[in-house]
């Protein structure tokens, strides 16, 4: 390692950058995780996880013991009529309900102690050809054979490699939280997805540290310019009415520290990740709306990849790198950005179908199979595809 201090140097510790630094130790490498905030930092706290990032980390030697609720997942109509179910065989009852705070401990728990480095802040990027050379705010450099970014929506990493690519704002906003308290009339082991002619209104079963609990939301077409409610349990319970189900008690019984707003936006999907040395994952490459429900499971699967591409490669030789990267970006690009587009174009169809097409649009999902044949049968199995081209193991 003459040329290079590290192997891989991730910057970002997100669940793309925890699942890349996990996945590059369980091939053999050195990694080091560089993270500008000065503590950890999970993004979040909703969480529903498929079958693809739970065989991912249960390879990168994560602890998956009770690590969430499997859930029966429901596509239903505000009434409770239902629309579609996931009914693929090979994926089980569909999500694990779990909490974002949860998973993020048990991967740095998996870590070697020294692999994140916090109040680290990248400020410029060279790629030698032999390494990478990274220089950071407090003057430090440090050379890298691999350059993993996995910094987020507003990436340094994708805008040295490729410029400005701006958010896409989608003019949605969520409100959602969780708590302990269940309602009599929620029915555990469920994950129930409901629309009206506006609104998203969700809630699932969450396992957290052995406690049953249940975490919910709301969404909502939201002017990505416009002001935040100001109290957000007030706004969440408006915009529950008319929802059948426990939604006015998980609102009220959620403790305020418990609810989360955020906007909705991603980015138009780049046709290229990687360069040279130097590649993205997660959000950098991928940010996704909510309505995929695979973000997160999606990042995890990068890291997964980049462990598995890079398992025997010698990192001094430069072809094999870019040639380990560009397998990578083979195996999750498409598979990503067609995620992607399907999440921006449902936010629009179920938030901003004018009237009354908005009227033709319910007809047809509620009196057709559409909706089961793509939400209950089409897109499960395209994830669960992914399974397929994982393989057994990193090293395998």
């Amino acid at each position: 390692m003459a040329d290079r201090d590290i192997d891989v140097a991730v910057i970002g510790g997100g669940s793309a950058g925890l699942a890349t630094a996990l996945a590059a130790v369980k091939a053999g490498l050195s990694a080091r995780i560089y993270e500008r905030y000065t503590h950890a930092r999970p993004a979040g706290t909703i969480l529903n996880l498929w079958a693809p990032p739970m065989h991912a980390l249960e390879c990168m030697g994560v602890n998956m013991e009770d690590v969430g609720a499997p859930c029966r997942s429901l596509f239903c109509k505000n009434t409770g009529a239902l629309r579609a179910e996931i009914t693929n065989p090979d994926i089980g009852p569909g999500f694990v309900g779990l909490l974002r705070p949860d998973l993020y401990a048990r991967m740095v728990d998996a870590l070697p102690d020294g692999v994140i480095e916090f109040n680290r802040n990248l400020t410029s990027i060279d790629d030698k050809g032999s390494h990478v050379q990274l220089t950071f705010a407090d003057g430090a450099v440090v050379r890298a054979g691999v350059l993993i970014g996995a910094d987020g929506i507003d990436s340094f990493v994708r805008k040295h490699l490729w410029g400005d690519n701006p958010r896409r704002n989608h003019d949605l906003a969520i409100i959602g939280g969780y708590t302990y308290n269940i309602p009599d009339e929620s029915k555990l082991g469920q994950c129930v997805i409901m629309h009206d002619r506006q609104v998203q209104a969700a809630y699932s079963t969450i396992l957290s540290n052995g406690r049953i609990g249940q975490q919910w939301w709301v969404l909502e077409s939201w002017p990505d310019a416009k002001e935040a409610p100001a109290d957000l349990r007030a706004h969440a319970l408006e915009k529950a009415q008319g929802f059948a189900g426990p939604f006015e008690e998980l609102i009220t019984s959620s403790p305020e520290s418990n609810l989360q707003r955020w906007s909705i936006r991603d980015h138009v999907p780049l046709k290229k990740w990687a360069r040279g040395r130097i590649s993205l994952a997660g959000d950098a490459a991928h940010a996704t709306s909510p309505y995929a429900g695979y973000g997160a499971g999606m990042s995890i699967c990068d890291g997964y990849f980049i462990g598995q591409k890079l398992y025997g490669v010698d990192i001094s030789d430069t072809k094999a790198v870019e040639a380990a990267l560009a397998a990578y970006v083979t195996c999750q690009r498409d598979h990503t950005n067609k995620q992607v587009n399907q999440a921006y174009m449902l936010g629009k169809l179920f938030h901003y179908t004018p009237f009354p097409l908005n009227i033709l649009r319910d007809a047809v999902l509620d009196w057709t199979p559409l909706m089961q044949w793509q939400m209950g049968e089409a897109n499960p199995k395209e994830i669960i595809a992914q399974l397929k081209v994982m393989g057994q193991g990193i090293t395998a």
